[in-house]
């Protein structure tokens, strides 16, 4: 399988930054804050088969879909953690969506937006944007006329040094359109890290993770405001990651981590401090904080669930579930009343307890 990676680039850890100066708003307390806060467990813990379910949907049916690390996507059945391997990417699969035919689009870090068949074939549908090589496809959403829409998360930074992008808050994240006839077309392209996208019920709308802008945003497609953008939720206590939208007609966003106050702080300093930060070792760089965090909002952006896990983040800290606890939640699911989440860093999917 071939990368969309630029030959003779510079290498990431090298790469000097150019940042961008923004004075976030002011960080509102990140747990008790509204009626809706409170803590849940991790119930219990779904092998994936693999590591890394970044991005976990339910198929329509009840199964859930995830990809790993090695290119693998998978369904998993919820009820009894049966794992099958639907097929393999052949790289780095994050966000998917299915689609009305039975195939499952793919936002594959290395090689573009994809499309897996019911029987494992691959078939590229976009892998250049604006002239360019497409890497870091984040995620996506489709259409009833088959238009597909797509993030990609920054034009300066790939998924192993993501951290770069957040230090140097390049605002390079896409929102991009494929039209049926295979037309592709940039929508944004400053979007603050551009992340989870969900399509509205009756298409009017997308909406927009901007994970670094610590918001969602909505962009119009339909209506006199068609092609604009707008805030939908703002000033986040924390960096929201995949979000999708659940039977129950919330929209459920990850949120990755917490807000880093010594990042907000920096971030409307001279550029160069954030230039020293990045060539500081890695043990002594700003860190996310890992913790199991989703919200749900409903469609006029009100907060409905803040739900933040009990106990510690490592496997073995077990909660009083027995499930164990969980961390870097990047992506959240809800059928029929069941909430899963994924993350990049684990290994399992986990069922969340309410």
């Amino acid at each position: 399988m071939t990368s969309n990676r630029e030959p003779n680039a510079v290498p990431l850890t090298r790469r000097l930054l150019s940042p961008r100066h923004w004075t976030p708003p002011l960080a509102p307390a990140d747990e008790g804050r509204t009626p809706t806060t409170r803590r849940f467990a991790v119930a219990r813990r779904i092998a994936s088969g693999g590591h890394g379910p970044e991005d976990v949907i339910f198929d329509g049916k009840g199964s859930l879909l995830t990809g790993l690390a090695d290119g693998r996507i998978v369904r998993v059945d919820p009820a009894t953690g049966a794992c099958t391997v639907v097929g393999d990417t052949g790289g780095r699969p994050l966000g998917l969506e299915p689609s009305a035919d039975g195939s499952v689009l793919v936002c594959d870090h290395d090689r573009g937006l994809l499309r897996m068949s019911a029987d494992g074939s691959v078939e590229v549908l976009v892998d250049t944007v604006a002239g360019r090589p497409l890497t870091f496809a984040s995620n996506v959403a489709e259409g009833p006329d088959g238009t597909i829409w797509f993030t990609v998360s920054t034009r300066r930074w790939d998924l192993e040094h993501y951290l770069g992008d957040v230090i140097e808050h390049s605002c390079t994240g896409l929102l991009v359109r494929r039209d049926p006839d295979g037309t592709v077309t940039v929508l944004r392209d400053d979007l603050k890290f551009a992340n989870g996208l969900v399509l509205a019920p009756d298409a009017s709308h997308l909406l927009v993770a901007e994970t670094t802008g610590y918001r969602v945003s909505r962009h119009w497609l339909t209506g006199p405001k068609a092609g604009t953008g707008e805030p939908f939720v703002e000033n986040l206590a924390g960096m929201p990651d995949n979000m999708s939208l659940g039977s129950d007609g919330l929209l459920w966003v990850a949120i990755a981590a917490p807000r880093n106050a010594l990042l907000d702080r920096l971030l409307p300093l001279p550029g160069f401090l954030r230039t020293v930060v990045w060539n500081l070792p890695e043990a002594v760089r700003p860190k996310a904080t890992p913790i199991a965090w989703v919200m749900a909002f409903d469609l006029d952006g009100r907060l409905i669930h803040d739900l933040r896990a009990t106990g510690g983040t490592s496997r073995s800290s077990e909660d009083e579930s027995g499930g164990g606890s969980y961390g870097f939640v990047t992506s959240v699911a809800e059928y029929d009343g069941i909430v899963v989440a994924g993350s990049l860093h684990e290994d399992d999917l986990v069922v969340l307890s309410l």
